[in-house]
Formats: structure tokens, C-alpha cells, sequence
């Protein structure tokens, strides 16, 4: 099995205001536990810098216009109450998703079985028309798209397991059959969406969590919800939203997950993606705010993807 890291020092680019949760510490931490012993087999790539025009795949006319009028010359700009823009946010942005893309190509094009992309800001908050959420482009809807341009996939499936509902890619994706979008999450918790009932043209399976639900609450849903319908949708190709915030000691919300769950469940999805789609399977980061626990939580991720076992993380 050949896993592709790809990251970029741009990432560190994006600033927000000193105490903010989604911080350059992030990178830092993941940077210093994939750099041990246990990793040394990882192929890694610096992300290419892609033009940021390529939003206008997801995201509306004015969209763009509206970051870059958000932006400072210097410091730090607010968009919403909780989502900020810097001088160095859009080279942020810009290797964030060229990290995605330059991973969907080496797994399309076989130099690859799968790809973990440590990137920042996060993105499945940015909705067609809104940045929010910490977000302020939909890195994984953009890769999905180019994997549909580009590549010529016909049925692109999307799992995110942040713990934070994907409003903004279920936004992008809710009238198109072409897409399957799933998400576990805890409700109620910000953003407010992910109900049952939100089910699109019958491509979005949402799996909400109860507070102070723990990993075996976690297998029950995708056991019981996700895999099949997953199953039944036989995808082309498997993207993954992958946030750590679920973990225990994260601050932001109130599930118990642990690293073996996290490992668990990146096991069921590369079972999914050797049955239906070669193997190939992409994960971007999103949420996880605890840094031991977004540590603990991409170790076990990409242990499972590199050696297709939790091992010793």
C-alpha cells in the first residue's frame, strides 16, 4: 500500500486572532507526529499552488470578490463572528486545495493508493454564496468537481466524519445525484444542519450523533446508515472530509471518540474503496481543535491508510 502525504509551509499562511481554535498550531502538530519512525514510508510531496478561480467550480460569481474584499493588506480581517481572512489566506487557500488536487491525481493515476492531505483552513463550512465556519473554500467539493472535469469520474462519493455536519458541501452537492454525500456528526452542535431528513435527491445520508456518544455509537450509525447506502451508490472514487474534533479532549464538542476509532473507521472506508473503486481514496483535513487529540487522531488515520493497521502510533 503507497500513501501520499502532501502539505504545504502556506498553510501557515492563514492567520486568526491569538486564543482562536483553528490556529497554524494545527499544522505544526501533524507535521511533528507523521515525522516519526513510523511514517518514514510515507510518500511526500509539497502541494502545488493552484489559481484560486478554480472556487468558481463550487462556489458563486461574486464569491471570490467577496474574500478578496474580506482580505487586509496586513493583519487580520473578520468575515463572521467566528471565520477570518489574512494577508496570507489565500496562499493558504490556494495550496490547500492544490494539495487535493495533486492527490486526486497521483491516486487516479495509480502512483498512488491513497492520500492524506494536511492542509488548512478547512473547508466543508463554505457553502455555494458563504464562507463561515473557519472556512472559506470547499476544498473537497473543488476536488470533486475536478475529479468529474477532469478525470471523467461519474459517481464521486464524499464521507466526512468531522464532527461539525458538512453544511457547506451538502450545499454544493444537495440536487445532484452525481455526488453522495455522508456525514456523522454530533446534534445539535454548530452549524445546526445534518437532520435525517435532509436527504437531497437521495444522495445525502446524514448520521446524527447524540452528545456523549462514543465509537461504538459511531459503528452502529455506519453499519447501519452509511455503509450500505455507500455501498449501494458503488463510487468511482472515495473523498473523505476528515476532522479529529471528535475525539474526547477536543473543546469545541462533546463526543468520546478515540485514535482507534478513528482508525476503525478509516478501515471500513478503505474496505469500501477496495470493493468498488481500486483503492482510491482521498482525505483532506478539517476540524479537530484539541492538538494532542487532532495529533492522536491523524496518526491512527494515517497508520491505518499506510499499513492497513492501527500498529503502534
Amino acid at each position: 500500500m503507497t500513501t501520499l502525504l502532501v502539505s504545504h509551509p502556506q498553510g501557515l499562511q492563514h492567520l486568526t486572532p491569538e486564543g482562536h481554535m483553528e490556529r497554524p498550531d494545527r499544522l505544526r502538530a501533524i507535521e511533528n507526529t507523521l515525522s516519526r519512525t513510523k511514517f518514514d514510508k510515507l510518500m511526500r510531496q509539497d502541494a502545488q499552488t493552484v489559481d484560486l478561480a478554480i472556487a468558481e467550480l463550487v462556489h458563486g460569481d461574486r464569491y471570490l470578490a467577496r474574500l478578496r474584499d474580506a482580505r487586509p493588506m496586513e493583519g487580520i480581517g473578520m468575515i463572521d463572528g467566528d471565520t477570518y481572512i489574512s494577508a496570507g489566506s489565500f496562499d493558504a487557500a490556494a495550496s490547500g486545495v492544490g494539495a487535493g488536487l495533486q492527490a486526486l491525481d497521483a491516486v487516479i493515476l495509480g502512483e498512488a493508493d491513497n492520500a492524506f492531505c494536511a492542509i488548512r483552513p478547512p473547508g466543508h463550512h463554505a457553502e455555494i454564496d458563504r464562507p463561515m465556519g473557519f472556512c472559506l473554500v470547499n476544498n473537497i467539493a473543488i476536488v470533486a468537481r475536478e475529479a468529474q472535469r477532469k478525470h471523467g469520474a461519474e459517481r464521486i462519493a464524499i464521507v466526512d466524519f468531522d464532527v461539525h455536519h458538512g453544511n457547506g458541501t451538502q450545499d454544493i452537492f444537495y440536487n445532484d445525484p452525481s455526488v453522495f454525500y455522508a456525514s456523522s456528526h454530533e446534534m445539535p452542535l454548530f452549524p445546526g444542519t445534518g437532520a435525517l431528513n435532509e436527504t437531497g435527491v437521495g444522495n445525502i445520508c446524514n448520521a446524527p450523533l447524540k452528545t456523549q456518544s462514543d465509537g461504538a455509537a459511531m459503528r452502529e450509525v455506519y453499519k447501519d446508515r452509511i455503509f450500505p447506502a455507500l455501498h449501494h451508490f458503488a463510487p468511482d472514487i472515495i473523498l473523505v472530509s476528515a476532522g479529529f474534533d471528535a475525539e474526547q479532549r477536543d473543546p469545541l464538542a462533546n463526543l468520546n471518540w478515540v485514535a482507534a476509532d478513528f482508525a476503525w473507521l478509516t478501515g471500513k472506508l478503505m474496505d469500501m474503496a477496495d470493493k468498488h473503486c481500486d483503492n482510491r481514496l482521498v482525505s483532506l483535513l478539517e476540524g479537530g481543535y484539541d492538538l494532542g487529540g487532532l495529533a492522536d487522531g491523524v496518526a491512527a488515520h494515517v497508520a491505518m491508510l499506510q499499513d492497513g493497521a492501527l500498529g503502534s502510533v
